[in-house]
Order: C-alpha cells, then sequence, then structure tokens
C-alpha cells in the first residue's frame, strides 16, 4: 500500500486495515475494529463538482461511480455495491467509452453535485443566548465579542438575541421604537409549543395578531403578512436590526437578582436554552438554513432545568469520583434534560455552540450529547478576556480568503452503502442517528448502530466521523472454503453525504467510493501491509472512551493493554516464551507508543480533570481529522538547538531536557515554547538583541513564529504557553514527557528528572514482549 496520507487527500478517508480478511472468523483475530474515518466536507484539491443530479442504484441506492461496469450498447451499468442492473437516463444518451460523465473517470473517486433548489433556502441565523451572571469585566468582554461578530457577519444573515440569568429575557428586535424584552420564568421547564405561545410566533397565533397600523413600531410591510410578522419579530436580518441589537447589547447589565452570600448566582442555561430552541422552531423552517444556538456560558446552573449544582456554596459541584460513585444528584436529571434538547435540536437542523469562559465548571458534561449530535462548535477558556476564546469566536465568522477559515456547512445527511459481504455496525462521531433499518445493519452496534443513515446539523472542514463495519460471512461458506475463494477480490464502500453549502446556498451531494480488496486470513504479511497505525490508534481512542461512558465499571486501561498484547501476540514476529526474539514490522511499530501514551492521556486518565474538561477533550477526539486526533494522543515535539537552522523532531521523552535548547511540544489542546536554563538567561540578558549574538537571534524567535503558526490554523485556539525550564509553567511539557528518568531511576542520559510513578516506556515495551510471547 502507499502512503496513508496521499489516499487521505484522495478521497477524505483514514482505514486500519486496507486489506481485509474474507472471512469473519479471521477477522475476529484481528482485534482492530474493520473502520473508516471519513471526513466529508475536506477541501480536496482535485474535486469536480457538478451541476446535475447524481444517478442512484434502484436496488442499494449507491451512486453511479468509477468502479461501475458499463454497457454503452444496451444502455445499462451494473452496480458494484450489489449487482444489479440500471438503465442509463435519458439525459446519458450520448455517452461512450470515449465520452464518458465524470462520474466515470477513474480518477474522480470522490465527486461533488450541485442540486437543483427543490424548496426555498434561507439565510443562516446566529441566536446569541448570553449570561448576564458575571462581572462587569466579564459581561463586558462578552458584549465586545458579539459586537465584533455582528460587524463581520453577512448583512444578509439573521441574527436574534436571548440573556439569561434568574430569568430568560426574548428581545424583540422588530420593535425598533425601545428595547423589549419577553421573559420566562427560570425556573420552569417550557415546551416548544409553550414558548411560540408565549412570544406570539407560529401559524396559531400569528393569525389573530391584531393588524392595526397604530400599533408603534409596526412596519407597513410587516402588516400584509402577519404569519411572516410574527416570525420576524424575533430572529431578522443584520440590515434591518443592527441598530436595535447593537443598543440591547451594549445595554446589558449584570443581573438584576443578586445572589445571596455564601451562594452562587441564580443562572437558569438549561432553560434558556430550550427557550432559544423553542423560538428557533416557531421562526425558521426545519432544515432550511445554517441556524446555531450560540451559548455564553459564565458559570455552573443552578435553577431550572438542566440545573447541575445546588445554589449553596457548602455544595461542591460534582466532581469524576461523584459520578462514579453515583453521588452527583442532578447528573442524571440533567443530562435526560439536555438528551431531549438534543433531539428537538437534530429534528430541526440546528446547532448549539458552547462558549464556556470560567474557572469553574459550566455543565458541559451534561451538555455533551446536545453538542455533539447537532455538530455544534465547543470552546473552553478560563475567561471571555481570554485571547482563546476571542481568537476562536471570530473565526467562525472569518471570510473564505482568511487562513484558518472553518468552511462551515449545514443540515447534513449521512448514508454508507456497502458491497453484500459488508455490514454497518455504527458511528462514532459528531452525529446522530436517522433510524434507517436496512439489510446492510449488523448485528452488534457500535456508538449510533441500527441505522445507515445519519444527520450532521452542522460540520466544518475537520469533522470526522468514524464508521465501524462487520464483515459477515456465513458458517456454511467458511466451512465450504467459500469465503477464502474470495480472496484476491476487490470490495467497495460509498460515503453519500447531501449537505446545504454555507457559501452558495444551495443543496450538494458528495460522493466518495473506495475499493479495498479482500485476502485469505492467514495471509498476515499482506494484512499487515495495508495496517495504518495512526487510524488505528485513533479508532481505538473513539472506542474507548465511548466504552467508557456508555458502560459502567468499564477499565479502559486494561481493555487498552489487553487489546494491544493481542494484536502485538498476533501479529508479531517472536519465538514463543522468548521475548528477546520479539519484534513488530514497520507498518506496526508505533503502535505501542501510541498506546502507551493513549492509556496516560486525559482521554482515559480523568484524575485532575474535572467532568467538563474531559467532556471537552473527548467531543474533539470525536471530531476531528487523523492527524489532529493523533496529536492530542502523541505530541509533537521539536527541537531548537544553536547550531541548526531548523526545528529537529525528537523523541517525546525527558530525555530530550537540555538546558541548550528550545522545545516546542504540540499537545492539540496546549502548545508549549520551552526554554532550557542557559537559554533562559541568554534571553534575560538580551544577547540575541546584540549584534555580535546575532546568531542567537532566530534560536529565540523560529519556535514563536512556529508556535504562532500552530496556532492560526487550529479551532478552538489552543492555550499558548511560554516557559522556562524550573519555572511552575514547565509542567505543561513534564506531564507529557515519557518519564525515562525519575525520583526512583534518575538516567545519567537527562537533565531532568520527573517526579512520578508512572512507568515508562521501556517498561511498558518489556512488560507487553513477555506478555505476547507466553505460550
Amino acid at each position: 500500500m502507499g502512503d496513508f496520507g496521499e489516499l487521505e487527500e484522495l478521497d477524505g478517508v483514514r482505514m486500519p486495515w486496507n486489506i481485509w480478511p474474507s472471512s469473519r472468523v479471521e477477522a475476529l483475530k484481528c482485534v482492530i475494529p474493520f473502520s473508516a474515518l471519513y471526513t466529508p466536507n475536506k477541501p480536496l484539491q482535485h474535486l469536480q463538482v457538478m451541476d446535475y443530479e447524481p444517478v442512484p442504484c434502484k436496488n442499494c441506492g449507491g451512486i453511479l461511480n468509477p468502479f461501475a461496469s458499463c454497457d454503452f450498447t444496451a444502455h445499462l451499468w451494473i452496480c458494484p455495491l450489489c449487482f444489479g442492473r440500471n438503465h442509463f437516463p435519458a439525459q446519458y444518451n450520448g455517452i461512450n467509452e470515449q465520452m464518458l460523465p465524470a462520474e466515470l473517470f477513474q480518477e474522480y473517486t470522490t465527486i461533488e453535485y450541485r442540486l437543483p433548489a427543490l424548496k426555498p433556502v434561507y439565510a443562516p441565523a446566529y441566536v446569541f443566548v448570553v449570561d448576564t451572571c458575571l462581572s462587569e469585566e466579564e459581561l463586558n468582554a462578552s458584549q465586545g465579542a458579539i459586537s465584533q461578530a455582528l460587524q463581520m457577519i453577512p448583512e444578509y444573515a439573521r441574527v436574534a438575541l436571548v440573556t439569561f440569568g434568574t430569568h430568560v429575557q426574548v428581545y424583540e428586535l422588530g420593535f425598533d421604537v425601545l428595547n423589549k424584552s419577553y421573559v420566562f420564568q427560570g425556573s420552569k421547564e417550557y415546551t416548544a409549543q409553550q414558548v411560540q405561545s408565549q412570544l406570539g410566533i407560529g401559524a396559531s397565533t400569528a393569525s389573530r395578531q391584531p393588524a392595526s397600523p397604530s400599533r408603534p413600531g409596526m412596519k407597513a410591510q410587516q402588516l400584509q403578512d402577519p404569519i411572516a410578522f410574527a416570525a420576524r419579530r424575533f430572529i431578522l436580518p443584520v440590515s434591518e436590526c443592527e441598530f436595535t441589537i447593537s443598543a440591547a447589547i451594549e445595554g446589558l447589565r449584570k443581573d438584576a437578582f443578586p445572589s445571596v452570600a455564601d451562594h452562587r448566582p441564580s443562572r437558569c442555561t438549561g432553560t434558556a436554552i430550550q427557550v432559544a430552541a423553542g423560538m428557533m422552531a416557531g421562526c425558521l423552517p426545519a432544515g432550511s438554513c445554517a441556524a446555531r444556538i450560540m451559548l455564553f456560558a459564565g458559570g455552573p446552573p443552578t435553577v431550572g432545568s438542566g440545573k447541575v449544582v445546588d445554589m449553596e456554596l457548602v455544595q461542591p459541584i460534582r466532581s469524576h469520583k461523584d459520578l462514579m460513585k453515583e453521588a452527583a444528584p442532578h447528573y442524571k436529571k440533567a443530562r435526560k434534560f439536555y438528551d431531549g434538547l438534543a433531539a428537538q435540536l437534530v429534528q430541526q437542523g440546528h446547532a448549539l455552540d458552547v462558549f464556556a469562559c470560567s474557572l469553574d465548571q459550566v455543565g458541559l458534561a451534561e451538555m455533551q450529547t446536545a453538542v455533539e449530535q447537532t455538530g455544534g462548535l465547543l470552546v473552553q477558556a478560563s475567561t471571555f478576556n481570554a485571547q482563546a476564546f476571542k481568537e476562536s469566536f471570530r473565526r467562525i465568522f472569518a471570510p473564505p480568503t482568511e487562513e484558518g477559515h472553518l468552511g462551515m456547512n449545514s443540515n447534513a445527511q449521512f448514508e454508507v452503502v456497502c458491497s453484500r459481504d459488508v455490514k454497518i455496525a455504527g458511528l462514532l462521531g459528531s452525529a446522530a442517528s436517522l433510524e434507517a433499518k436496512s439489510s446492510a445493519v449488523a448485528e452488534q452496534q457500535v456508538g449510533l448502530g441500527g441505522t445507515t443513515k445519519w444527520r450532521l446539523a452542522s460540520l466544518d472542514q475537520s469533522t470526522t466521523v468514524g464508521v465501524f463495519f462487520e464483515i459477515m460471512t456465513s458458517k456454511k461458506q467458511e466451512s465450504a472454503g467459500l469465503a477464502d475463494g474470495a480472496a484476491g477480490q476487490t470490495f467497495y464502500i460509498q460515503f453519500i453525504t447531501k449537505y446545504l453549502n454555507g457559501q452558495t446556498g444551495r443543496t450538494h451531494c458528495r460522493v466518495s467510493t473506495i475499493t479495498r480488496q479482500w485476502v485469505e486470513g492467514g495471509n498476515l504479511a499482506t494484512l499487515i501491509a495495508g495496517f495504518d497505525q495512526e487510524a488505528a490508534a485513533v479508532i481505538v481512542a473513539r472506542l474507548a472512551t465511548h466504552k467508557m461512558e456508555a458502560e459502567e465499571d468499564f477499565d479502559a486501561t486494561r481493555w487498552l493493554d489487553r487489546q494491544l498484547i493481542r494484536v502485538a501476540s498476533r501479529f508479531g514476529d517472536y519465538r514463543k516464551d522468548d521475548p528477546t526474539s520479539f519484534n513488530l514490522q514497520p507498518q506496526l511499530e508505533y503502535l505501542p507508543q501510541f498506546m502507551f501514551n493513549l492509556r496516560r492521556s486525559q482521554f482515559v486518565q480523568v484524575f485532575g480533570n474535572s467532568p467538563d474538561e474531559t467532556a471537552y477533550c473527548r467531543v474533539l477526539l470525536n471530531r476531528e481529522t487523523t492527524s489532529d486526533a493523533i496529536t492530542m494522543i502523541q505530541p509533537a515535539l521539536q527541537a531548537y538547538s544553536m547550531g541548526g537552522a531548523q526545528a529537529e523532531p525528537v523523541m517525546l521523552d525527558v530525555a530530550s531536557v537540555t538546558p541548550d535548547r528550545v522545545l516546542l511540544l504540540d499537545s492539540y489542546f496546549t502548545v508549549v515554547v520551552w526554554h532550557g536554563s542557559t537559554v533562559a538567561q541568554w534571553r534575560k540578558a538580551d544577547y540575541h538583541l546584540q549584534e555580535e549574538y546575532a546568531h542567537l537571534k532566530p534560536l529565540m524567535e523560529e519556535p514563536l513564529r512556529e508556535a504562532d503558526s500552530i496556532i492560526k490554523k487550529r479551532f478552538p485556539i489552543p492555550h499558548f504557553v511560554n516557559c522556562d525550564q524550573n519555572g511552575s509553567q514547565a509542567r505543561f511539557l513534564l506531564a507529557k514527557l515519557n518519564p525515562s528518568s525519575t525520583h526512583n531511576n534518575q538516567s545519567g542520559m537527562s537533565a531532568e528528572v520527573i517526579m512520578t510513578d508512572d512507568v515508562s516506556l521501556q517498561v511498558f515495551t518489556d512488560h507487553l514482549k513477555k506478555l505476547a510471547v507466553q505460550s
């Protein structure tokens, strides 16, 4: 097999196994699930976009692709997925071997279609849901961020404003005489119908609106269509309400209901999201536009639905220990509430973005499903003044020409069609099941299983889903050896994504068709040749975090160790009971290292992290690309030395720490520039600014320049740390390094000692070899 990165650039697909065993029994011995990581909105260099509809197979629903067998004389094509015979449509009458449509060219295995507009598409809508239980400084920072966003949003885009504290306020932006808002009780739960009734929106209530021109603030065109007016009172284009919403934002003040001493503020976050979702359901037809609820949360919900902690400060907010002991009284109820909101938002095709800017938790652990299933964005920072929040929020509205543009699309329907012997077990990622049952569904489900179609209310250029498969050969076939007879033949998987394009406003359909080869299950050398260890590590990480949340008393560390031992025992080269003879092929040699770092990561080890921090990290792991997810699992470390002109990749080991170099660590969530003690002294003495020491200047500037380049390309913006050896913030680097030199076992080669009882990679590998070769 070629470079897997090059294959990803063609179709946006990475697979742990690129050659599959033809027998189900042999497939079970491979340990790592047969799966695919697919990025449906990935920018592809040679992507062809056609202005006509795709040609579907009448049997399986698969789309005409380069692997189809064509009979131009009979005007037929045979679907490679189900072998069904189909007639070409009338507009294909003139095609032949010399005149082919684009979808039949071998190089266009991924192609995109612009579909004709069958229903009206509306401008995107942004509903700002702002927490007012903040200090004046924090409230001013959130006001400034929203005001800046209003300057960047196109004039045709629609906006709305909802604020919350003790109660929820919905601002009527269509009333421009003065600030007018509707108040909802924060401690009460509302259905979408109740919200619409109180706001006077929807067909039934709009028809009863008094059409009197004497009402102040009412415009003439609003009198002509009371239904349209009812919906447009709260969500309006920026061009029509810029002054009104700007005045409302500037006029925001801290919640009028002060918190009692030794109590938390009264904050009804869940009710605010519920009211915003109900308002959007009445104003925006489902699936008609890109619509987002943008929640600005500055603390934990303490009243109403979605409450995560009591108002009394003597009651601590839940920790991982509380969740394991079921000592968090509000967790299950809040989780159930947000799960219900998630189902409502998915049905409406609306996304929930959460900007959690607080030193305290804000309830992300409970909101995780609502964010993940709607494809929402998640940003976590210490304050609204933090650069990570400000730049991340601005990046959402950045123009397509700017570096770091997200390329947001919406209302996507994702479908997978496979060859007959491949079944679909499920999906892990930012999606929601559409419950599309078919014969292609596997018996054993993984994640969002039991369906072949999913909905992605929102997706950007890095949104990646993990699809799990099951190889199906009957016992009769295996006993007759028919499964092995398929070796050498090919199978096909097709990914079909229909989505609303954020730039054109048209519905697009992207079709990616991939082919892989069957092989006889005992042919381990061929199986290993098609093994992608980076994709395997990401799939195992997603599966492990899913099991930690879905299964009670699941020991992730032990499960990861067992999986790795089974892989090493199955695919390693060794003599039985001789650990010194153990060896892994190059395609597998980094897998133990990935597993070692995964079991030490914040995805598995929750000690020292809050449930909100863990939820934040796991949501990003489940939505980002393979390369970004690998950076989360095993950070990248580069070294800058005085003699070298460029950065040098070094081992993620404490032995890489020396006083005369600068290290750049990228762990995805944090970017660290670390200066050795000698280099730090040079910098403090300003040697690099003196002409005779000009050769030191690149050593000081290049790591910062590279760190800035990493930060500009990433969303959310990572936390940046600039530190020196022996400084307090050096812990951000040391926590990620392999502890080959500790207080118990100091290596003479290391200039740094890590105070930990964790085993080193060498000890971990030695134990792996010993267990893998046991007879």
